[in-house]
């Protein structure tokens, strides 16, 4: 049988025991990885490798071994307790021995859970689970993670005080990071908030993100804004050592100058501005992007954008012979001295 995103994310947190099997498939290796942990912890307890309540395979072996799958499935643990076995990187080629398997499981055998990457709709190993009665396929997607899916694991991570604010913010963050990434910022938050029982704010969530190039970028823009045009040449260089090239960082800068914008010129004013941004600005960033945009006002900030517009033009066009870096860096040092006049 097959299982809907929403209806899978239920699943992997409370499986079902008494099913034949699972199969988990998809594109991002992380993503299935982290399915397949979260549903093994949940089925089997934190134990059941020391307890040998759970057995792994690789795909390559069960290829050369058909039988070892169903002998491992009917073997009789000495501990109490569900049973597993786990098959990773599945596909086709072991299609047969998964399907005798599942054919043959009988109850209180150890449950079948399978980990593939992309399968077609035509795969057989695919339809053998789809097509089973006791056993369910699920296909991982790379869609962000929604609410539901985060209030989830945060609940296992052990944070719970989190207001709507926050989540929002963290649902933002869930869409610019990998799965992988995602999950261990969340396990940072859940260490970072031990024994405090007041709500996850945006600067807890800000201390424990991971400090990526796109946050150095926010760094050197918000230095070009507020006019401090003397710390712009270390963070122009830690930015080109991160492999940052001019035309990215000119498209960075558009964009918050863009924004600004948008929100200095707004007709109710900055602050109605910013409340209306798509995406959404929150928390510290808020109000500092508020703040900047009110400082600047909007005719300032055309001349921004049509300094920026220039560079970029300059940066892309044939004969440029410059180097790309310092034409940006001296036309954001152009924006800095802007930003202090009157």
């Amino acid at each position: 049988m097959k299982l809907s995103a929403r209806e899978a994310n239920g699943y992997f947190a409370r499986p079902d025991a008494d099913k034949t099997g699972l199969l988990i498939y998809g594109a991002d290796a992380m993503r299935v990885a982290l399915k397949r942990q979260q549903t093994l912890k949940s089925l089997l307890g934190d134990n059941a490798e020391e307890e040998m309540r759970l057995t792994r395979m690789a795909a390559g072996d069960l290829r050369k071994d058909p039988a070892m799958l169903l002998d491992a499935v009917k073997a009789v643990g000495f501990f109490p307790g569900p049973r597993a076995v786990f098959v990773e990187e599945a596909n086709d080629t072991v299609g047969l021995a998964i399907e005798a398997a599942l054919q043959d499981w009988a109850t209180g055998d150890a449950q079948i859970i399978v980990t593939a990457g992309q399968l077609k709709a035509t795969s057989k190993l695919r339809k053998t689970f789809e097509n089973h009665r006791n056993a369910y396929a699920v296909g991982l997607y790379d869609d962000p993670p929604g609410r539901a899916e985060i209030e989830q694991m945060l609940k296992d991570a052990g944070v719970q005080n989190i207001s709507g604010e926050s989540m929002t913010a963290l649902a933002d963050l869930g869409r610019e990071l990998g799965p992988g990434d995602f999950a261990q910022t969340l396990e940072k938050l859940a260490l970072y908030k031990r024994g405090d029982d007041s709500p996850v704010s945006h600067e807890d969530i800000e201390a424990v993100a991971p400090r990526s190039t796109e946050a150095a970028l926010d760094d050197l823009l918000n230095v070009v804004a507020e006019a401090r045009s003397t710390e712009l040449g270390p963070l122009m260089r830690r930015l080109e050592a991160q492999g940052t090239n001019a035309v990215s960082l000119v498209i960075g800068a558009t964009r918050h100058f863009r924004t600004l914008y948008a929100a200095a010129a707004h007709p109710g004013g900055a602050a109605e501005g910013i409340a209306r941004l798509r995406p959404p600005v929150f928390g510290p960033r808020r109000d500092r992007m508020l703040r900047q945009a009110q400082n600047w006002g909007a005719p300032k900030l055309e001349t921004a954008l049509t300094v920026l517009t220039d560079t970029d033009l300059q940066l892309r066009s044939a004969g440029q012979t410059a180097p790309g870096m310092a034409v940006a860096e001296r036309a954001l040092i152009r924006l800095a001295m802007l930003a202090g006049t009157r």
